[in-house]
């Protein structure tokens, strides 16, 4: 008797994406970077909340935020009002702003127990690693995102870094600034990075009256 060969049946299999929010990551709202300093104000949460104000000026990656060291914000005892840090991606300087608000947290933090010794400016709490690993900064901004009642699969590590070049570039149109800011070698990455197309073009020339 010939017993036909028929295929394994297999249960399907959900999509990795399902019930998540793929694609670039979405920047945060004025309102949400406020309703977030407030909260870690109130809570004292003197590393995160300096982390978080950092990663929202500095619009670093991920990987370099968290390979900032003390000295590299810091002066004779103060901290800096503009900093700069070498871009792991290009291996290129970049410059950026230290607001008022940023330094008077890192301040605080600077001063706390937890940093005696550091050379690291977010040392890590896992011994075998110098400082905050990009994983523990993505967990961390997940909990951020959550505490406020946010889609926490539309935000990442590169939303702290589009946060502030996206208000930038709705207020002043300015590209060159904004891919100054980010140290983008290419116009055309700053076009990808901020999602520009032809209506926001159009958006900015109706508001040019010759």
């Amino acid at each position: 008797m010939i017993l036909e060969t028929l295929p394994a049946l297999r249960p399907p299999r959900a999509p990795w994406n399902k019930g998540r929010i793929a694609g670039q990551k979405l920047p945060l709202q004025p309102k949400h970077v406020w309703f977030l300093r407030v909260r870690l104000e109130r809570t004292d949460n003197r590393r995160d909340l300096a982390l978080f104000n950092m990663a929202v000026d500095s619009k670093l990656r991920g990987c370099d935020l968290v390979g900032l060291r003390v000295n590299d914000v810091t002066a004779a005892g103060h901290v800096k009002e503009r900093a700069s840090g070498t871009q792991s991606k290009t291996r290129k300087p970049v410059r950026f702003e230290i607001t008022e608000t940023t330094r008077l947290a890192l301040e605080r933090w600077i001063k706390d127990p937890e940093m005696i010794g550091s050379e690291y400016l977010w040392p890590s709490r896992v011994h075998a690693s110098p400082h905050l690993s990009t994983r523990q900064y993505a967990r961390t901004l997940r909990d951020w995102v959550l505490s406020i009642g946010l889609e926490p699969s539309a935000y990442g590590t590169h939303s702290m870094r589009r946060t502030k070049v996206a208000q930038i570039y709705k207020k002043t149109g300015n590209l060159r600034a904004v891919q100054l800011l980010l140290g983008h070698t290419k116009m055309d990455s700053t076009v990808r990075y901020l999602g520009v197309d032809l209506e926001d073009a159009l958006t900015l020339s109706e508001g040019i009256d010759l």
